[in-house]
């Protein structure tokens, strides 16, 4: 299984200084892990990776979603009381203004972005300040906004994918592969026209109980798309014990009320044969696509089964992401936990983003963090931002 580094040297040699940017930004991330983490104790002068959670909205309704999902929290009649609330894009060139000197990459996300007023134009924005510009997408939208995309150059688009057809319609809704499908080829076609090789094109599935035995099925049903990776991640679960350990955490430690965590507690997790997968993995890993397929966490095959059976085990520990990375939520919120928004740092229509960074809350939530029981918090043990930017742990 491959790491996060497996698509640098591609765009090295078609992209030097979308490499550049991009390993800078790696760079960044490994410092404050290495030494800000270890040294500076709750501030950070470093910014490596900001999402924006643009839009609570969404045109699906993925079943193991925390948003939209069956245990979703920004469903129905919410989602759209919420949406009256979306940051103004007046407000969001300010604040690309104040981070692209710091050349973070921007990793846009929702809800669907696609479904934010005034998308396309922040994202040329992005852009013209040559800052790297990555989109996650449930791929629906591509195929009417492909032009424009690869003619504002952006540089990544990270789209979900759960399955092939059958199955990824029962997760996603009918006929949601057939219009990813139709967008891949629409960017494509654009790609052409233009005579670009942005944006690179990758899809990201989450493993669940209904598609982890046909993840081979959608390997092979996408290689000849022209696409530039495979993230295969693991999932976001959790469990009763789980919430109510983190929620008194949260309250005991930082006076925070949790209410976001419960919504992955869906159940998905519950029935996935270890054995069974980790012989699909193989499948899908011995499959030559021309790109990497890259799990996400990265972790020994023989803990695939406890992965998904005790979600008490840590696999990864010691969480790095709020000295290098945060998230500016729909409404302006800031926060350092992507999935998990419940503790406020402060909001970028009152505040500058580097004064709310290394605030008092975010050093107190840096302070808390560090001190913590193997570096993470009870709710952490399946976070995806964890899984990505925690310590592995030894035999995992």
């Amino acid at each position: 299984m491959k790491t996060n580094f497996a698509v640098v040297p591609r765009f090295l040699r078609q992209h030097p200084a979308m490499a550049v940017n991009i390993a800078l930004s790696f760079l960044t991330m490994k410092k404050a892990s290495l030494y800000d983490r270890r040294y500076r104790e709750s501030t950070s002068k470093e910014l490596g990776l900001i999402y924006f959670r643009i839009t609570p909205l969404c045109n699906l309704r993925c079943v193991m979603c925390g948003q939209r999902g069956e245990k979703g929290v920004l469903k129905g009649k919410y989602a759209y009381e919420e949406s009256k609330n979306i940051v103004p894009v007046e407000k969001y060139y300010e604040l690309v203004d104040e981070l692209s000197p710091k050349k973070p990459v921007f990793y846009m996300w929702g809800g669907e972005p696609f479904m934010y007023p005034d998308f396309m134009d922040l994202c040329a924005y992005i852009t013209s300040k040559k800052c790297i510009l990555s989109v996650n997408t449930n791929g629906t939208f591509l195929a009417e906004n492909a032009d424009r995309i690869v003619r504002d150059k952006w540089h990544g688009l990270f789209v979900s994918l759960d399955g092939f057809e059958d199955t990824n319609d029962s997760i996603r809704g009918k006929g949601s592969y057939r219009r990813v499908i139709e967008g891949f080829e629409a960017i494509n076609k654009a790609k052409r026209k233009y005579d670009s090789n942005l944006p690179y094109m990758g899809i990201v599935t989450t493993v669940n109980r209904l598609n982890y035995l046909h993840l081979d099925e959608l390997a092979l049903a996408v290689r000849d798309f022209d696409l530039a990776w495979h993230i295969i991640n693991l999932g976001t679960y959790t469990n009763d014990d789980v919430v109510a350990r983190h929620k008194t955490f949260m309250k005991e430690k930082l006076d925070t009320n949790i209410t976001c965590l419960q919504a992955y507690n869906t159940g998905y997790n519950e029935g996935i044969d270890g054995e069974k997968f980790k012989e699909i993995l193989r499948k899908v890993h011995a499959i030559d696509n021309g790109y990497p397929i890259i799990t996400v966490p990265v972790i020994d095959p023989d803990k695939i089964g406890e992965y998904y059976s005790d979600l008490d085990v840590i696999v990864r520990d010691n969480c790095t992401v709020p000295w290098s990375q945060a998230n500016i939520d729909y409404n302006g919120n800031v926060h350092f936990c992507a999935d998990y928004p419940d503790y406020v740092l402060g909001n970028i229509t009152k505040d500058k983003f580097f004064d709310i960074f290394n605030n008092e809350r975010a050093q107190r939530f840096r302070e808390v963090l560090k001190g913590s029981p193997n570096g993470i918090f009870p709710g952490c043990v399946r976070c995806y931002q964890n899984m990505l930017c925690g310590q592995r742990r030894k035999g995992y």
